[in-house]
């Protein structure tokens, strides 16, 4: 179930970062409740991940981890932000260190 608590932390600070972007730095300010309940939500998941007993240094990581890639990912799809072939590696590096994190979390 922590995995499951986990995946929707992820996809809610995504939506809710991409609605930052969308409201243009929060000059429309439309798009505030998207992002405020975006993140609260998030967070909610995240501590509800670790209340299901997920280590808060695997929790922490791939959360932020697979937030920042998705990230770039969905920006470059929506909103036709750059990736480059180096970011391409640094979404594949942080690919590979998510799976060494869990390795060593179920593995020591």
């Amino acid at each position: 179930m922590s995995w499951l608590y986990l995946g929707c932390a992820i996809l809610f600070e995504l939506a809710a970062t991409l609605s930052l972007r969308q409201s243009d730095g929060l000059r429309d300010k439309r798009w505030a409740p998207a992002i405020v309940g975006g993140y609260l939500v998030s967070f909610g998941f995240l501590a509800a991940a670790l209340g299901a007993g997920m280590a808060i240094g695997v929790a922490y990581g791939i959360w932020a981890a697979t937030g920042v890639a998705l990230t770039a990912i969905a920006a470059r799809v929506l909103f036709r932000d750059p990736l480059t072939k180096t970011m391409g590696v640094g979404i594949a590096l942080i690919a590979c260190g998510v799976l060494l994190i869990e390795l060593g979390a179920n593995h020591g």
